[in-house]
């Protein structure tokens, strides 16, 4: 979850399974898209879905996916060391409540591992 222009390093990907071009924020996100692009069960990926309406600002969700079943997921990438700051947690709860809203139920977060993707 970020808002919506960041001011920070951007990788553009093309990946069967979105219309459009990727746009990643993170080497988290990259790592994840992958999983994302081979895991079977999605049939669509939509990358940094604007929350329209939010409560807390301009800010998008990292990705928003389709299921072969029909059923939608919703991922945020969040850094571990992200994980303990208060702003944060706010903002994952605020999505969290936002997809609820909308009767998308499998939200996650996606972090990493201890010292994996550390600048």
């Amino acid at each position: 979850m970020q808002r919506k222009d960041p001011k920070c390093r951007c990788e553009k990907r093309v990946v069967e399974k979105s219309t459009g071009v990727c746009k990643l924020y993170s080497k988290l996100q990259s790592a994840y898209l992958d999983i994302l692009q081979n895991k079977d069960s999605v049939e669509t990926i939509q990358c940094n879905v604007p929350l329209d309406g939010f409560s807390q600002g301009d800010f998008t969700t990292d990705f928003l996916c389709k299921c072969k079943d029909g059923s939608f997921l919703v991922r945020e990438c969040v850094e571990r060391k992200f994980l303990t700051k208060p702003m944060t947690i706010s903002l994952l709860d605020a999505s969290r409540l936002f997809w609820a809203k909308r009767e998308i139920t499998d939200w996650g977060i996606v972090t990493n591992t201890e010292n994996t993707y550390d600048a």
